[in-house]
């Protein structure tokens, strides 16, 4: 045997058939193994890089009371799901954990409801899709949105990150109504706030524009669009990755 390869179960010695005795009489039946080697399969479809493939619930370590508040609202969403046509937008500043609990709630449905999803960070999908029209990419657009359009699951991470095209928001909202219209779970992450643009003074005086918002970054029609079909979840709190870099530091 490789001597990479895991060891066999000590129940059915890798066949994924273990044997039962009922009442005197032996049958089989799958093994545990073999369910749980599935869903891992299905997880690993569902493309979440690396750096997040071990993001889940129990290891999200909300620091204040309003992040474990938003934490059991997301567990409660896994357990009633699904509700046709709801999904998430989860809102926050840098590094409050955002993508975390975004793949937690994808891997939760993978284990416990079984449901097939795909993770896509917007500027890579974006990218992808503007290479697909190259002469000598390997695969169409179409190609591409499919698994986007029709997966049960879509989360999308970081929207907004890219600048505001024209192409840009066109083909969001194509990806956004096809699967409003499908009523299909979408959960969607950005640093973006969602709330009316305001003004901050500098010394001298000066109003000047606030950060920019969701709805400028997107447009009035797709953040609409967005609340219809999401439950909204505002994550507040210190950038962690900061943190923990810092401490790195202080070592």
């Amino acid at each position: 045997m490789d001597s990479e390869s895991p060891d066999p179960c000590l129940i059915c010695g890798g066949t994924g058939w273990k044997v039962i005795e009922t009442e005197g009489v032996r049958s089989v039946a799958r093994c545990d193994c073999f369910e749980h080697s599935r869903l891992d399969k299905l997880f690993a479809r569902a493309r979440v890089p690396p750096r997040y493939e071990s993001c889940s619930f129990e290891s999200f370590n909300g620091l204040t009371e309003r992040l474990r508040a938003a934490k059991a609202v997301l567990i409660k969403f896994v357990e009633e799901y699904p509700v046709a046509g709801c999904g998430l937008l989860i809102l926050g500043p840098c590094g409050v954990g955002k993508t975390h609990l975004a793949v937690a709630v994808l891997r939760e449905l993978v284990y416990r409801r079984e449901v097939e999803g795909i993770f896509y960070d917007f500027r890579e999908l974006l990218r992808k899709i503007q290479n697909s029209y190259n002469a000598v990419s390997q695969g169409s657009e179409m190609e591409i949105l499919k698994p986007v359009l029709e997966s049960p699951v879509l989360v999308l991470d970081d929207l907004g990150a890219e600048r505001p095209t024209e192409w840009v928001r066109d083909t969001f909202a194509y990806i956004l109504n096809s699967r409003y219209n499908r009523k299909l779970t979408t959960v969607i992450t950005t640093n973006f706030e969602d709330r009316l643009r305001e003004t901050r003074t500098i010394g001298d005086g000066t109003r000047l524009p606030a950060e920019e918002t969701l709805e400028e970054r997107i447009g009035v029609r797709l953040r609409s669009r967005l609340h219809e079909m999401c439950k909204v979840i505002q994550l507040e709190g210190d950038d962690f990755r900061a943190k923990v870099k810092q401490a790195q530091f202080q070592v």
